[in-house]
């Protein structure tokens, strides 16, 4: 997990100044831990919110815990070489679209509260944009009760709230 916990280091070292990069690198002090969901404090995520071929869609998931909209992501894992390489699988692994492209800078870094582990903690979400090809085939997994295609302007409800801010960046990186 040392590769791993090198990039994140590098990733929000690199991220505009904020309190939540701030935050987010105050985390990644108490060493690798930080990137494992058994961390009281919080952890680092990562997600992705998928775009269609043609800039005119967003694929999103209604989560089956917390039933809400959202963009495709979770934890890290010991074997993920990035950030961005994470938030690829669980892109892939939750979305059952190969050949999905990644954008290599972050769009976003979100921190919220979580209930993960049986425990009260915060996810540090550091969030990829990724271009699907034209040819596109969702399939919904385990972890969702539905994925869907939407357009920009006609988003699902319930959306959770730091989703919607994430389309404009998500689109401008493939423009």
């Amino acid at each position: 997990m040392t590769a791993l916990y090198d990039d994140a280091v590098q990733v929000l070292s690199g991220w505009r100044a904020g309190e939540s990069r701030e935050r987010s690198l105050a985390l990644l002090d108490a060493g690798p831990v930080a990137l494992t969901r058994g961390y009281d404090p919080g952890h680092v995520t990562a997600s992705a919110l998928v775009v269609s071929a043609d800039l005119s869609r967003v694929l999103l998931c209604l989560h089956g815990r917390f039933h809400r909209w959202v963009q495709l992501g979770g934890h890290v894992e010991a074997d993920d070489p990035s950030l961005a390489a994470a938030a690829l699988r669980e892109a892939t692994e939750e979305s059952g679209i190969d050949g999905l492209r990644l954008h290599p800078e972050p769009i976003d870094l979100d921190i919220h509260p979580v209930r993960c582990a049986g425990r009260d903690s915060y996810h540090h979400d550091v969030r990829y944009a990724v271009l699907a090809p034209p040819d596109a085939r969702e399939r919904v997994s385990a972890e969702s009760d539905a994925l869907g295609w939407f357009r920009p302007d006609e988003l699902p409800t319930p959306l959770a709230s730091a989703t919607e801010h994430l389309i404009a960046p998500a689109l401008a990186a493939f423009r």
